[in-house]
């Protein structure tokens, strides 16, 4: 049957995230992914370094710079960071940077996370019959989902949707040490049957999730319950809704002295002060006042007399993976390669890649980093993922990239293979 999956016509033009959950739902029926082929062992190289915290605190300056600027009023004390730094290249051959606490699974969890989510990427574009039903969405759903979310075509707001629950359990794992789950597998199921996945989903938002993940801390904490089940402290609720809602505030300011002072229409005031509004605090800017905003993956839906959501599908989905890649990954520490010279950098060296650059956020990021270091920067193209920046040798050039791999990002020297939106990370 070919009918359309579309959308009321009072919907097609504006902001609407309950028709945004309706399309993605219906999107998502009866399946997101394709068949899951189990691989046998896979052997992955990683190179570890310790996280150096500023004097008399447990952050780097990465991480504190981003507490003082994004997290309002979250305090320093609430904040869990990792204890390492790790980079690895991954089985598709793109450079990944992730996180880990000596205390906790180690480096195990962020690389079976990247494992099963380039798994459950595959199998989304492996499946035909998901491919169809978005070719058969019209143009008033296509228009909601553009005007509602941040990555508008379906396909990769469903490979968003994988990232996210990889960033989830990767970023929760710095605080495993909380839990009564003692390996990985277990750690995924806890959160997973915890509901912890759906906290993330409802109680977090978008940017402090993926920033916060890039830099290797966590802002919650998690208590016990009987039964085996651990659920976020009263205070770390508490400080998310404060922090989203500083978050929302922020956006209704920039968006109420366009639109009043400067008399711009709701489309101009976005497209002027984009820079300030980011691509998540866009969306809040158009939530209407005294509204929480809603994960579109999270509402549940009534189907066949039970009810679901695109976010229980994706998280179970990738629970069984990942424990599957949590069994068969074996990590190896490797010493890190010596460099640099003292002497000017050379023409060449001027050029590298980010291949998790994602977004203009991530620009400004990657800038600001080199520019805090005197690195006057030439030109950085997001389509290209190319950075050019004037280096005065290679070892202030290593330095850079460290400084760069700490808040989350893999500078490397060659272009890298093409990624998809959405990247890990």
């Amino acid at each position: 049957m070919s009918t359309e999956i579309s959308a009321s016509t009072d919907t097609a033009t504006q902001y609407d995230r309950r028709a945004t959950a309706r399309i993605l739902a219906e999107l998502a029926r009866p399946g997101l992914f394709a068949a899951h082929r189990p691989a046998g062992a896979v052997r992955f190289e990683y190179i570890a370094t310790e996280l150096r915290p500023e004097p008399g605190s447990h952050l780097t300056f990465s991480q504190r710079l981003y507490l003082e600027r994004f997290m309002r009023p979250c305090p320093a004390g609430a904040v869990t960071s990792a204890t390492h730094r790790m980079t690895w290249t991954d089985s598709a051959g793109i450079p990944n940077t992730g996180f880990y606490r000596s205390d906790g699974p180690g480096p195990l969890v962020p690389i079976a996370t990247r494992e099963a989510v380039l798994a459950l990427w595959r199998s989304i574009d492996d499946n035909t019959g998901l491919a169809e039903r978005i070719a058969r969405l019209d143009a008033a759903a296509l228009a909601v989902l553009a005007g509602t979310t941040t990555d508008h075509e379906p396909i990769d707001i469903f490979r968003v949707g994988v990232e996210s629950a990889g960033r989830a359990l990767a970023q929760h794992a710095l605080i495993a040490r909380q839990t009564p789950y003692r390996t990985p597998g277990e750690f995924a199921r806890g959160l997973r049957d915890s509901g912890i996945f759906t906290a993330v989903a409802t109680r977090w938002f978008w940017e402090l999730q993926a920033s916060t993940y890039r830099r290797g801390m966590i802002p919650v904490s998690l208590r016990a319950e009987p039964g085996g089940s651990v659920r976020y402290t009263a205070e770390s609720i508490a400080m998310l809704r404060a922090m989203k809602d500083a978050t929302i505030a922020d956006a209704h300011r920039v968006m109420d002295r366009a639109t009043t002072e400067e008399g711009l229409t709701v489309p101009a005031a976005i497209a002027r002060y984009h820079d300030d509004l980011d691509l998540i605090s866009r969306q809040y800017a158009l939530l209407p006042r005294g509204e929480q905003p809603s994960c579109p993956a999270a509402v549940v839906h009534r189907d066949r007399g039970a009810n679901s959501s695109v976010l229980t599908e994706v998280v179970h989905r990738f629970v069984e993976v990942f424990t599957d890649f949590a069994r068969r990954c074996e990590p190896v520490a490797v010493p890190a390669r010596e460099d640099h010279g003292t002497g000017p950098a050379a023409e060449e060296d001027r050029i590298f890649y980010v291949p998790d650059m994602t977004c203009k956020h991530c620009v400004r990021t990657i800038g600001g980093v080199l520019e805090s270091m005197d690195i006057r920067v030439v030109d950085i193209d997001l389509d290209s993922k190319r950075v050019v920046a004037e280096f005065r040798s290679p070892r202030n050039r290593a330095r850079a990239f460290e400084a760069l791999r700490d808040g989350g990002y893999n500078p490397v020297g060659e272009r890298p293979e093409p990624l998809r939106p959405g990247s890990l990370g």
